[in-house]
């Protein structure tokens, strides 16, 4: 961290816990009778608390958006570039509220949490669960914090796919969706590239069907290349080629099988430090849930009419190098929006960071970002 708090950090932040013991009906059929969830806060609800903001994080987000958790932290909250005075996300203006989803490894109700009828982790009995499931969850959070509707819901990737949810589920309960490098369903290809990951986390020695809580391991090598195959489909060919091209790490060719690129070498860096963070469990829940949305489909793959409820204004927008989640997808959203003659802005960012450029202060994407949060601030001081 720097040696003191930037002007434009929420500064110093808390987690808190609020636990739940009114059942949830999941999508799957089974029931979760307690859970608990997680969140951070930043900025202040206002007298009639029409300013708040709900963020819904990406796969392997969680609840720790913005500011620093202690003066040690040597990074901040992962949209931290987004969140915070003067920014975008503007915390002199809204109430920013962000969890950890069910199914998390962060603190929320998960696989690596205590089942409460087992005294033991829930590991792989803990039940699958689905971006609708979420935005419930999320919705009784809300219910919790005095929040009766929010100024906007704002996500990237998976973020955006709850986003969207939220605006048909809750259509009197957001005034805004901001999706952001997402899409309506998942590709063939990309749920392909979901079963490999999840593959590789199923077949390592150490995963003992879910349950390696219980013999004090950890599927590290399987956590690892997840990772690095996600890490791959995240960033576009131009991306790496600008950041490692085909450079050696010794200058020179050592005709083996150990690290000889400096693209090797990043991406085990990413696996190995991804295994110190994240949950198997977790990964195998998420890539689920991402496979598994599909809002079109209860009304016969017809997207224009799964929208044809919603009410809330949206801001999409996508990124030409995106090609995990492309443009095109994005564009399915704002057709079906129109359809429906909804209020929907959209922009197509020029960018050469693929679908990472999300998390990324591009200029243009955050001129576009902060104009459209300008607007939903007027909005809320009227």
């Amino acid at each position: 961290m720097p040696d003191s708090i930037p002007a434009d950090s929420v500064g110093l932040v808390t987690t808190q816990t609020l636990h739940f013991d009114t059942p949830l009906n999941l999508d799957c059929g089974r029931v979760l009778a307690e859970y608990d969830l997680v969140y951070e806060t930043y900025g202040t609800l206002a007298e009639n608390r029409d300013n708040a903001i709900l963020i819904c994080h990406a796969l392997s987000g969680d609840q720790h958006a913005a500011g620093y958790h202690s003066m040690e932290d040597r990074k901040p909250g992962w949209w931290d570039t987004a969140i915070g005075p003067g920014k975008p996300i503007d915390t002199n203006h809204f109430y920013v509220v962000c969890l950890n989803n069910l199914g998390g490894c962060k603190g929320s109700s998960g696989p690596a949490s205590t089942n409460p009828q087992t005294g033991k982790p829930w590991g792989p009995d803990f039940p699958i669960v689905t971006v609708h499931d979420w935005v419930n969850s999320q919705a009784r959070l809300a219910d919790a914090l005095g929040v009766g509707q929010w100024a906007a819901v704002i996500g990237g990737s998976l973020g955006g796919m709850q986003v969207l949810q939220w605006a048909i589920d809750y259509p009197r309960r957001l005034r805004h969706a901001v999706v952001i490098a997402a899409a309506p369903n998942l590709t063939a290809q990309n749920i392909a590239f979901n079963e490999v990951v999840r593959q590789a986390l199923r077949s390592d020695p150490d995963f003992y069907d879910g349950r390696y809580y219980e013999h004090g391991v950890v599927p590290a090598q399987g956590l690892k290349i997840a990772r690095m195959l996600g890490h791959i489909t995240y960033l576009s060919d131009d991306a790496m080629r600008k950041k490692f091209g085909r450079e050696l790490r010794e200058g020179k060719i050592s005709f083996g099988f150990d690290v000889e690129f400096q693209v090797e070498s990043y991406l085990r860096y990413q696996g190995e430090s991804f295994v110190e963070r994240f949950d198997a469990n977790t990964y195998l829940l998420m890539t689920k849930a991402l496979d598994y949305y599909d809002p079109a489909a209860e009304h016969g793959g017809d997207l224009s009419a799964a929208l044809q409820g919603v009410e809330a204004q949206f801001l999409v927008v996508s990124f030409t190098s995106d090609w995990r989640f492309s443009p095109e997808r994005s564009r399915e959203i704002v057709k079906a929006l129109l359809d429906g003659d909804k209020t929907v802005s959209y922009a197509e960012v020029e960018a050469h960071h693929g679908h990472d450029a999300f998390l990324i202060p591009i200029p243009h994407y955050f001129d576009i970002f902060h104009a459209y949060m300008e607007r939903v601030a007027a909005e809320c001081e009227r």
